[in-house]
């Protein structure tokens, strides 16, 4: 997940790409937030273990279907007085469980921290720092650059420049990359990246052959922190599957959301939701970190690029 260069925004649905699958393609709709979702998650189990359908708490609550979906999906900000007629409707009388739900409404419309960046920053950008910030580990794999969160600031800067925008965006969004990397570094330490770094992304430069070798360097440092988990995929290796394409997926803890699993396209990103589809990824993941070089000899093969003088 580099969130490399911006593409051209235009716009965009928001809604699934097929009934009854939960996929949403994020261009500059509204931006579903991680803690918006998990009391909306919250909401949605309750409704149905009692077996109503959304259309049925739509017509109580005297709104439309689509504003209970839009609470559901983590896309419409809590009132107190929404949240006392859902209290009602779904028999949350337990002053313990009214408690919970009013601190999570409370954390869901608290404005984030990377509000500052919201004028530059794509709508689908925000979405990812959004579940980045909440998630307890972090499966990614980027076959044509390093994920931003193990990126040097000269070497965003690069990766960044590429995707055209005036000098002060650009370097807006770069204080937006620092600033995420320094929350993953400082968050508690069972916060864990899985990175499956693609070694032709290794060896596709960005900048100049300095900022590469800053980079391998640093690459070299994050591998002895556990925090990072550092994989490489071959590229003169036979049937490796990297088929699957850019993809993240999002794990939190204590089940408070489901995992999510995440797709950066050109101009835009797709996160599913879906459980067969985010298996799937999730599977093809493992699949992909399995066949990967073990950390041990993927240090090596950082140290042997890095001294090779591929980057002059």
């Amino acid at each position: 997940m580099g969130q490399g260069p911006a593409g051209a925004q235009g716009p965009g649905s928001g809604e699934p790409l097929r009934p009854g699958r939960r996929v949403r393609y994020i261009r500059d709709e509204a931006v579903p937030s991680a803690p918006r979702m998990v009391l909306g998650n919250a909401l949605r189990v309750r409704r149905e273990a009692l077996g109503l359908k959304q259309e049925q708490v739509a017509l109580q609550l005297g709104v439309s279907n689509s504003k209970v979906s839009r609470i559901e999906s983590g896309q419409h900000q809590f009132k107190e007085r929404d949240l006392a007629r859902f209290f009602a409707i779904y028999r949350v009388d337990d002053p313990a469980e009214q408690a919970q739900l009013r601190e999570l409404a409370e954390h869901a419309n608290r404005l984030p921290w990377w509000q500052p960046w919201s004028g530059v920053a794509q709508k689908h950008l925000q979405a990812v720092v959004s579940f980045e910030d909440m998630a307890q580990r972090i499966r990614t794999y980027e076959p044509q650059q390093l994920p931003g969160l193990v990126q040097t600031e000269e070497y965003a800067r690069a990766v960044i420049a590429t995707g055209g925008g005036d000098v002060q965006q650009r370097e807006a969004l770069v204080a937006l990359r620092v600033e995420r990397q320094r929350r993953f570094r400082e968050a508690p330490a069972d916060k864990k990246l899985i990175c499956v770094i693609d070694e032709g992304s290794l060896r596709r430069g960005y900048g100049s052959p300095q900022i590469m070798r800053r980079q391998l360097e640093h690459l070299i440092e994050l591998a002895a922190c556990p925090r990072y988990l550092i994989r490489i995929a071959e590229q003169g290796r036979y049937n490796v599957p990297v088929h699957i394409g850019s993809v993240t997926i999002w794990d939190f803890s204590a089940r408070i959301l489901p995992d999510i699993a995440y797709a950066e396209v050109y101009d835009g990103g797709l996160i599913f939701q879906d459980e067969e589809q985010v298996d799937a990824r999730i599977r093809g993941f493992d699949r992909l970190r399995g066949v990967s070089l073990t950390p041990e000899r993927s240090l090596q093969r950082l140290r042997d690029l890095l001294t090779s003088g591929y980057y002059r």
